[in-house]
This record gives C-alpha cells, sequence and structure tokens, in this order.
C-alpha cells in the first residue's frame, strides 16, 4: 500500500504547513525557500500520479490522499497569499489587481471544495468523474500563478538589500514579473468557472430524475 507515488503523496501533505508558514517570515530566503518547496510539491504531484498509472501502482490508499493533497496544498498557498499580498499592499502590489481580492481567493477555494462533492456524489451514482483538460490547464496556471507569486514575494523583499532599487534591469523585470503574476491570476480565475460549467455540462445527465 505504501509505495513510491503513495509516499511522494504523504511528503505533498507533510510540507504544505511550511510551505504555509515560510512566506510569513521576514527576508528574502524563506521566501525562496517557500518557492522551491512548492515547485517540488508541485512537480511531485505530477511524478506520482504518472508513476501510480506507468507502473499499475494504482491504490484505495492513493486515491484518498492525492486528492487530500491537491485541496491542502490550494489552501497552503492562496490562502497566505491573500493575506500577505492585503496586509503588505505596498510592498508586494500586484499590476491591475492590487493584491489577490477575496472574491477570488474565495472562487478558487470553493470551486474545489463544491468539485470534490460533485465528485463524491457522481461515485454514489456509480460514475467515476476523471480530470478533464479544461481541469488539467486549469491546475498548471493556477500553480504558474501561485510560483510566480512566491517569486515576486521574493524579489520585492530582495530589492532593497541587495541594491536592487534603482537599477534598470531590475526595475525591467519588477514590471514583467508584476505582469506575469497579473496574468495567470486572470488567466486562472477564468478557468476555473470555465472547467467547472465543462464538468458541470459534461455529467448534466447526473441531475435528471432518475439517474
Amino acid at each position: 500500500m505504501w509505495n513510491l507515488p503513495n509516499i511522494l503523496t504523504l511528503v505533498r501533505i507533510l510540507l504544505t504547513p511550511v510551505i504555509a508558514l515560510l512566506p510569513f517570515i521576514d527576508g528574502y530566503w524563506p521566501k525562496l525557500i517557500c518557492f522551491l518547496v512548492f515547485l517540488f510539491a508541485a512537480i511531485t504531484d505530477v511524478v506520482d500520479g504518472y508513476l501510480a498509472r506507468s507502473r499499475n501502482l494504482v491504490t484505495d490508499l492513493g486515491k484518498l490522499l492525492d486528492p487530500i493533497a491537491d485541496k491542502l496544498l490550494l489552501f497552503a498557498t492562496i490562502i497566505p497569499i491573500y493575506w500577505i499580498s492585503r496586509t503588505r499592499h505596498s510592498l508586494y502590489d500586484i499590476p491591475v489587481w492590487g493584491s489577490i481580492p477575496l472574491w477570488v481567493c474565495v472562487l478558487l477555494i470553493g470551486r474545489e471544495i463544491a468539485m470534490t462533492g460533485f465528485r463524491w456524489w457522481a461515485k454514489r451514482k456509480g460514475i467515476v468523474i476523471p480530470a478533464a483538460g479544461a481541469g488539467k490547464l486549469k491546475a498548471t496556471i493556477q500553480n504558474i500563478y501561485i510560483g510566480a507569486t512566491f517569486l515576486w514575494f521574493t524579489f520585492r523583499d530582495a530589492r532593497k538589500p541587495l541594491g536592487w532599487e534603482h537599477n534598470r534591469v531590475a526595475e525591467y523585470w519588477n514590471q514583467f514579473h508584476g505582469g506575469v503574476v497579473a496574468l495567470t491570476l486572470a488567466l486562472a480565475t477564468a478557468l476555473t468557472v470555465y472547467s467547472f460549467v465543462v464538468y458541470m455540462y459534461r455529467y448534466r445527465a447526473l441531475f435528471q430524475k432518475g439517474q
């Protein structure tokens, strides 16, 4: 039962408190470490699924732990990002957005909770709902946004101690990086809504009487 994919999933779960707490520590090093740990967690999310399918190591334990790990990782990143960007708005100001709005946080987290409930309900009716293309794309863009935001926090914290406040290259990077964060947040938000609508439409027969 405790094969390599399941161990990687468990490691991802154990890393979530680390990812959640590191951004609150002053300085750019903790935030850089947070980015690296999140990157490792995001990669293991892909690797454990690939190993489980390619080596026929899919287990009931893995089916239970993997969605739990995904939800915990989302909570451990979106909530700190919201809190930090709100309370330190002048330092981490994101172009266009300013900071991640509360309604976007509720949308991202609410969608995951709703899909978990929908999959559980569908399974009770004998229907297994696998991850679809729109959902996978949403997860990818969402992870890019989260990783880019942790790097954004790192960069903004590093400008003063590293003497980059009046550096032309650093200023160009500041504009580019801020734009990436703003754009990926917009894309992740749009794909969150779109992928949910796709799932509801594709399995609309479940809402019909007698299903």
